[in-house]
C-alpha cells in the first residue's frame, strides 16, 4: 500500500518516527521503495523516514539503497538532503561474509576480509559532489556529516575536496573543514592525512575568522601538541582578539602541559595573566582558576582572587555569584591573608537584592576578620543594617532575614573583637521594637554578661528604648537583663520606676469603661476593612492590565496605654511572672546598696507586692480554667513575695534570686563558646596532613623470601582491607550488604534481588535476575513502579538469559522530596521452550528516611521561630526498655542523625529531660523534634513522655515519626545497660 499524505503542505520531517509507528506500523520493504519512486518530495521524506526506522530497529532492507541512490541523492530539497545523510549513518557499507569464508576463518585460514558495497561508491560520488558544492551551506552540512562517518573507504576519496574547503572563501566552510580534517586524522592520520597537522597548522596562520582558527587550534591541540605551543609563542599578544572558544583551549592546552611538565609554566604565564583581564566572564573565570591550580605564589593568587571579586560584583547573575563564592572559599583556607587584605571588595556583594548570596558573602568575610579590618567590617555591617529599615528594602524581601544575619555577623564580632562591642551594641539597640528584637535583644543579654565595663551604659541605653518594644518575648529578657545586672542605687532605681511606669497601676483588667471603649474600636476597624478597588490601566508597551487598589483604614491606637501595660492586660501570664522577678530581685539588690534610701526602698517594696497582686488577680482572671497555670503563678509570685516581705524567707531565697540565674546563664554562655571552640579546632584538625609523604608503602608481593612458611606477616591481613576499604563491621562492605533486598522468593522460576544506592537525588537500582529453570527466558523485563514523590527516569531494559544464567539490571529513579516511598514491581518472561509468558511479583522496596536526613545546627531562635511556623506536627509516645535518660536521649539522636541543640551535663542527676534536635534533608527541609521524657517514680524505673516532630511538610513528619516508632523499641544491650 502506498503512502500517500493528509496534507500535502504539511512538513513531513517534523513529524517524528515513533508517531508513524503507532499510526499503523512501519511498511515493508517494497512499499518503502516503491514510495520512494513517487515525485512527491513529502512522500519520499516519509518513505525515508520508514526506511531510517525499520533499519535502526534491525531490519536490513538492502533494496532500499539503490532507491536512495537513484531517486533521492540528485535532490535539492534541504529537508531530504538531512534525511539522506542520515540514512548514510545507519545503512550497512559492508557486504556480509559468505559461508564459504567463515567456514575458512573458523578452520584456521585467512580472517575475513570486509568488502565494501559497489553501492557506495555512488554514494562517494555524491558525496563529493555535495563537496564542491557552489553553495556554500551545502559545502558545510556536507563537513558536518563526514565528521561522523569513521570508514576510511569512504573518507578517502574525499579528502582533497576536504583540503580544497580550506581555502573556501566563506567562514562556514572553513570552519567546518577544519573540523572534517581534524576528524579524519584523529582516525586515520597515518593513511589518509599524515600532513593533516602542518597542513592545519599553514591555515591557521592566515584565517581571520573567529570560529574556524578555534577549530583549526583544536585540531592542532589535540593531534600536535608542539605546533600549538609554537603558534601560541608566536601570537601570545594577539590571544585576546581570536574571541573565547579560542581562549578557553589556551587555557585548557596551559592546564595540560603545566601538569605534565611543571617546567613549562613560566612560558604560559604572561598568557594567563593577560586573560585575567578578558571582557569574556567566562575566560577570566577559567584564568583563574587555571592559575590559582598551577601557582601558589602570592602574586598569582592575589590576581586571581582579584578577578573573581571583580566578577562578583560585576556580574548579575545569581548563579555566577554564588560559584565565585565558592571559589573564594576554597582559596579562603590556603590563602586567607591576601583575603583579608581584599575582605573590604568582597563586602561590596552585600549590595546583592538575593538574601542567599548575602550570607554566603558573611560566611566567607566572617572567617577572615582580624583586628585591623574589624572596624572598618563592622562599619559596613552597620551601615547595611540601617538599610533594612527602609521600605525599598523590605520590598526586595531582604528585611528581616537580611537583618539577623547582620546582627549574627555582628555578634560574632564583637564576640571576638571586644574593642568593637560597645560601638556595635548601642547601634543595635535602636532595632528593639523590629522584627529582629529577639536576636538582638540575646546579643545585649551575651554582652551585659561577658564585658562588665559595659554595663552601665548599656542597661541606661536599655532602660530608655524599654517604652519602643512591643514583642513580648523582648520585653521579658530585657526585664531579666534589668534585675540580674542593675547594682548601683541609681541604676535600680531608674530601672525600678521605669518599669512601673510601664506597668502602670494594678489592676490589669480592662474595666467595664475601657471594656466599652475597646469594644467600640474594635467594631469601628471592622467596619473600615480594606476596600479593593479595580480598574484597567494602559501599560508603556500599549498593552492593558488588571490593577488592585487596597485601601486599609488604620487601626486606632490608644497612645495613652505603654505597651508593657498592655501586653499584662492583654493576659500574658508569663510576661508578668517575669515582672514579678525583676521587681523583686531590683528590692532585694536595692538592700544591698548602702547608699539606698530606707524609706525609697520599703516604697519600692509595697509597690512591688502591689504589682504583684494585680499580676496574680489577671492570672485568675485571663486564665481561670487552666489550674496548672494559674497554680504556677501563684506559686511563682508567692515566692516572690515571700522573699521582699518575710525576712527569713529573704535570707534562703536571696542568693539564689541575685546570684544563682546569673551563673547558670554565663555556665550556658562558656558552654556555647567551648562548643564553637571544639567546632573551629576540628576544622583545624580536618586540615591537618594525616599521612606524611615519606611513610613507608609497604608491597607484599614485592618482598624478599624472608618471610618464610610459618613467619607472620604483619601487613597480611590488613592491606587488602584498607585499599577495599572493607576493613571494619561499620565498612562499605556491611553498609552496602545493608541495602540488599531480596525481591523473589527461592523457590521461584527467577530469583531477584538488588543492591539500593542512594545519591542524595537519585537511586541507583542494580537488580541481580538468576534463570533457575533449564530454559532460556526470553524478553525478560522488570516492570517497576513507585509509591511517593520518586519517578523512574530509566526503566529497565529487556533481557533474553540462558539455562541458569544470571545477568544484571540497572534502573534509575528519581528522588524530590523526603518522604517514605515504596518501590514495587513484577518480572515477566517468555518461556522459549513453551512460548508462554509468566509471571513474578517481587516483594516492595521500602526506602529509608535516614538517606536524605543530615545533621545540621541553627540557633535556639532560629528553632523556636521555625516552631511555631511549621504547621504539621506527629507525636509519637515514649515506649523504651532503656533506663537512662541520657542513654535513650543519645541513641535517639544516633538513630535520626540529628543534632541535639540542647547542652546537657552527664554528672547530672535528675527524673527529667527536654531537648531539642534538628537536621535537614537534602532537599532542604528543615527537621524539628522535641524530647520530653521523664522517669517514673516506681519500681520499674520506665522511662514515659512523647517526642514530638514538627516539619513544614506532612511527609517529613510522618517518616520521621515512624523511625522513631521503630528504632526506640528494639535497642541494642549496650544502650540499655547505660
Amino acid at each position: 500500500m502506498t503512502m500517500t499524505p493528509a496534507n500535502s503542505n504539511e512538513s513531513y520531517c517534523t513529524f517524528t518516527l515513533a508517531l508513524d509507528v503507532t499510526a499503523g506500523g512501519l511498511p515493508s520493504e517494497a512499499e518503502i521503495a516503491k514510495d520512494l519512486e513517487s515525485n512527491d518530495a513529502n512522500v519520499k521524506k516519509l518513505a525515508l523516514k520508514a526506511a531510517i526506522m525499520a533499519m535502526l530497529g534491525g531490519e536490513a532492507m538492502p533494496r532500499i539503497l539503490m532507491q536512495v541512490i537513484r531517486f533521492c541523492i540528485n535532490s535539492n530539497d534541504k529537508q531530504l538532503k538531512k534525511l539522506c545523510m542520515l540514512y548514510w549513518e545507519v545503512v550497512p557499507k559492508y557486504q556480509e561474509p559468505t559461508s564459504e569464508e567463515l567456514l575458512a576463518a573458523a578452520s584456521g585460514g585467512p580472517s575475513v576480509q570486509r568488502k565494501m558495497l559497489p553501492e557506495m561508491l555512488l554514494v562517494c560520488n555524491a558525496l563529493m559532489n555535495d563537496l564542491n558544492h557552489p553553495n556554500e551551506y551545502v559545502r558545510g552540512s556536507m563537513l558536518r556529516f563526514l565528521c561522523k562517518i569513521n570508514d576510511a573507504e569512504i573518507l578517502g576519496p574525499l579528502i582533497p575536496s576536504v583540503k580544497s574547503c580550506l581555502e573556501h572563501r566563506h567562514p562556514y566552510v572553513r570552519k567546518n573543514a577544519a573540523l572534517a580534517v581534524f576528524h579524519a586524522h584523529k582516525l586515520h592520520g597515518e593513511t589518509l592525512l599524515p600532513d593533516g597537522p602542518e597542513l592545519v597548522a599553514a591555515f591557521l596562520e592566515q584565517e581571520t575568522d573567529v570560529a574556524a582558527r578555534r577549530n583549526a587550534f583544536l585540531m592542532l591541540f589535540n593531534e600536535n601538541e608542539d605546533l600549538a605551543i609554537d603558534f601560541l609563542a608566536r601570537n601570545m599578544d594577539d590571544v585576546g582578539k581570536y574571541g573565547d572558544g579560542f581562549a578557553l583551549l589556551v587555557l585548557e592546552l596551559t592546564r595540560r602541559v603545566c601538569r605534565r611538565d611543571p617546567s613549562q609554566k613560566s612560558r604560559f604565564v604572561r598568557v594567563l595573566f593577560q586573560m585575567l583581564s578578558s571582557t569574556s566572564p567566562a575566560v577570566s573565570y577559567e584564568a583563574a582558576w587555571t592559575l590559582v591550580t598551577l601557582s601558589s605564589a602570592p602574586t598569582a593568587v592575589r590576581a586571581a582572587t582579584l578577578t573573581y571579586i571583580n566578577l562578583l560584583n560585576g556580574q548579575n547573575d545569581n548563579n555566577v555569584k554564588l560559584i565565585v563564592l565558592e571559589r573564594l572559599e576554597g582559596l579562603k583556607d590556603k590563602h586567607s591573608k591576601i583575603l583579608q587584605e581584599l575582605l573590604m571588595d568582597v563586602l561590596r556583594a552585600l549590595a546583592s537584592p538575593n538574601p542567599d548570596i548575602c550570607q554566603k558573602v558573611l560566611a566567607v568575610a566572617m572567617d577572615v576578620v582580624t583586628s585591623r579590618s574589624v572596624q572598618e567590617v563592622v562599619n559596613v555591617l552597620k551601615r547595611e543594617v540601617q538599610k533594612t529599615v527602609s521600605e525599598e528594602a523590605s520590598i526586595e524581601g531582604k528585611g528581616a532575614s537580611y537583618r539577623n544575619m547582620l546582627i549574627k555577623a555582628i555578634h560574632g564580632c564583637a564576640v571576638r573583637f571586644p574593642q568593637v562591642a560597645e560601638s556595635v551594641v548601642h547601634t543595635l539597640t535602636d532595632f528593639l521594637s523590629t522584627d529582629s528584637g529577639m536576636q538582638v535583644i540575646i546579643f545585649v543579654r551575651a554582652i551585659v554578661e561577658q564585658y562588665p565595663e559595659l554595663r552601665a551604659p548599656l542597661l541606661a541605653k536599655l532602660v530608655s528604648t524599654l517604652e519602643d518594644v512591643t514583642s513580648n518575648q523582648v520585653f521579658c529578657v530585657c526585664l531579666w537583663i534589668l534585675g540580674e545586672y542593675s547594682e548601683t542605687a541609681d541604676s535600680i532605681t531608674d530601672a525600678f520606676n521605669t518599669i512601673t511606669e510601664q506597668a502602670g497601676e494594678p489592676p490589669f483588667i480592662l474595666k467595664n469603661a475601657e471594656k466599652e471603649e475597646a469594644e467600640k474600636a474594635a467594631a469601628e476597624a471592622e467596619k473600615a476593612a480594606p476596600k479593593i478597588v479595580s480598574k484597567n490601566v494602559v501599560l508603556a508597551d500599549g498593552t492593558y492590565a488588571t490593577q488592585t487598589i487596597y485601601s486599609e483604614a488604620k487601626t486606632p491606637v490608644h497612645d495613652s496605654v505603654n505597651s508593657l501595660r498592655r501586653m499584662l492586660i492583654g493576659g500574658d501570664v508569663f510576661l508578668g511572672e517575669t515582672l514579678a522577678s525583676s521587681l523583686t530581685k531590683l528590692c532585694l539588690r536595692g538592700g544591698l546598696c548602702p547608699e539606698m534610701d530606707p524609706l525609697a526602698l520599703k516604697a519600692m517594696v509595697a509597690k512591688s507586692v502591689l504589682v504583684m497582686c494585680g499580676v496574680v488577680k489577671m492570672a485568675e482572671v485571663t486564665i481561670a480554667a487552666q489550674r496548672t497555670s494559674l497554680s504556677d503563678c501563684q506559686e511563682r509570685i508567692t515566692l516572690c513575695c515571700r522573699a521582699l516581705i518575710d525576712p527569713k524567707a529573704q535570707e534562703l531565697l536571696k542568693p539564689t534570686l541575685l546570684e544563682g540565674g546569673r551563673a547558670r546563664f554565663g555556665e550556658f554562655l562558656k558552654i556555647l563558646k567551648d562548643k564553637e571552640a571544639k567546632e573551629n579546632k576540628k576544622k583545624e584538625s580536618d586540615k591537618e596532613i594525616t599521612t606524611q609523604a615519606d611513610d613507608l608503602i609497604h608491597f607484599r608481593q614485592l618482598k624478599s623470601m624472608a618471610v618464610q612458611a610459618g613467619d607472620l606477616d604483619l601487613d597480611d591481613g590488613s592491606d587488602l582491607a584498607r585499599a577495599t576499604g572493607y576493613d571494619n563491621a561499620g565498612s562499605l562492605l556491611s553498609s552496602e550488604l545493608s541495602h540488599v533486598y531480596q525481591l523473589s522468593g527461592f523457590a521461584d522460576p527467577v530469583y531477584a534481588e538488588a543492591l539500593v544506592t542512594v545519591h542524595d537525588y537519585d537511586i541507583v537500582l542494580e537488580i541481580l535476575v538468576i534463570n533457575r529453570t533449564p530454559n532460556t527466558l526470553a524478553n525478560l523485563t522488570v516492570e517497576l513502579a513507585t509509591m511517593g514523590d520518586m519517578k523512574i527516569v530509566e526503566r529497565p531494559q529487556a533481557h533474553t538469559i540462558g539455562p541458569l544464567d544470571q545477568v544484571t539490571i540497572r534502573a534509575s529513579i528519581k528522588v524530590s522530596s523526603t518522604e517514605t516511598g515504596h518501590i514495587f514491581g513484577t518480572i515477566v518472561y517468555e518461556d522459549a521452550a513453551t512460548r508462554e509468558k509468566a509471571y513474578v511479583n517481587l516483594n516492595d522496596i521500602h526506602m529509608d528516611i535516614m538517606d536524605y536526613i543530615r545533621p545540621a545546627s541553627c540557633t535556639d531562635e532560629v528553632f523556636r521561630s521555625m516552631w511555631a511556623e511549621f504547621e504539621w506536627e506527629n507525636k509519637v509516645a515514649i515506649s523504651t526498655s532503656i533506663a537512662s535518660l541520657l542513654g535513650f536521649l543519645s541513641h535517639i539522636v544516633k538513630s535520626t542523625n540529628m543534632t541535639c541543640l540542647t547542652p546537657h551535663d552527664k554528672t547530672e542527676k535528675g527524673s527529667f529531660l527536654a531537648a531539642n534536635l534538628y537536621a535537614r534533608s537534602v532537599f532542604g527541609e528543615d527537621a524539628l523534634v522535641n524530647v520530653s521524657v521523664e522517669k517514673k517514680d516506681d519500681n520499674d524505673g520506665k522511662l514515659a513522655g512523647y517526642i514530638r516532630i514538627r516539619s513544614k511538610t506532612q511527609g517529613i513528619a510522618l517518616s520521621l515519626g515512624d523511625r522513631i516508632t521503630s528504632v526506640q523499641r528494639g535497642l541494642p544491650e549496650t544502650v540499655k545497660a547505660q
